[in-house]
């Protein structure tokens, strides 16, 4: 009895101080574009963060220890990467490698493809506003991180894509597609506050919804907005129907995620993401 005794007691030794979580597991995608779930110091208050002089997302998963849950560019190169505390304290974590596909895409409208300067000075305008949104950073805590799909439909279009429209590469796909019928509801895939509105130049009628902490969602394409500037959303409420506005080549859902200012794969959050 005494030696299988002893064993056990080996076995429990050997393994690892805490067993991950479910929000880890489900987000911890360390890839450029990707998700870095990184554990924290213990202490009684949330710890403060920031990756790349941005405040990061911190929750306490499980009850039992605080997470950092970082949101890793596209133009991050693999290798370790590091979060600072607001103590000074630097953690590592370690960037693994992700290829992202080709997609070819015609545009009839050349525009689209090359702005003349009367449009670049209105692409620039818009773009402010949408980075200005994108950098919100707001003390409230998601409702969930497990979440919902905008819409049902077949994803249509992966994150990451470097797209090349009319024979001429341009940004990388910053977001999910969802092919749906012109019309369909478009639900917040989580509680959060609109920030900001607009009919832009390649997105379309797009609706912004911060839901806490550097979690900001954005919706393009949009044929009709249902939502104003300000209004309190629900999980699973409708903001808009989705179209085909803006730069777009027939009626879909383009979908961002954007953590700390970092646009990053959606797939991860709906339990889709594959390497």
């Amino acid at each position: 009895m005494k030696p299988l005794i002893a064993l056990l007691i080996m076995a429990c030794l050997s393994l690892p101080a805490h067993a991950e979580g479910f929000i880890t597991r489900l987000l911890n995608k360390p890839v450029p574009g990707g998700v870095a779930v990184v554990t924290l110091p213990e202490q009684d208050s949330a710890p403060r963060v920031r990756y790349q002089d941005q405040s990061v997302l911190v929750i306490r998963e499980d009850g039992q220890r605080w997470i950092a849950i970082a949101g890793i560019p596209l133009t991050v190169k693999p290798g370790t990467e590091q979060l600072e505390l607001d103590t000074g304290q630097k953690l590592d974590f370690q960037v693994g490698s992700r290829e992202y596909p080709a997609q070819r895409i015609t545009l009839k409208n050349q525009q689209h493809v090359t702005p003349d300067p009367a449009h670049l000075k209105r692409i620039q305008r818009e773009l402010d506003q949408q980075i200005a949104a994108y950098k919100t950073f707001s003390p409230r805590q998601p409702s969930n991180l497990m979440l919902d799909r905008p819409v049902e439909g077949r994803l249509s279009s992966a994150f990451g894509l470097r797209r090349i429209f009319n024979g001429e590469e341009r940004n990388p796909h910053s977001g999910l597609d969802f092919a749906a019928p012109s019309g369909t509801p478009i639900k917040s895939p989580a509680e959060g506050k609109v920030i900001l509105t607009g009919d832009y130049f390649f997105n379309g009628k797009t609706v912004f919804v911060d839901h806490g902490q550097g979690l900001v969602s954005m919706f393009c394409h949009l044929s009709s907005i249902g939502v104003e500037v300000g209004d309190e959303l629900d999980r699973g409420e409708v903001l808009g129907k989705v179209g085909a506005t803006g730069r777009a080549t027939g009626p879909h859902l383009h979908w961002n995620v954007s953590l700390n200012n970092a646009r990053v794969d959606p797939a991860i959050f709906i339990g889709a993401y594959m390497h």
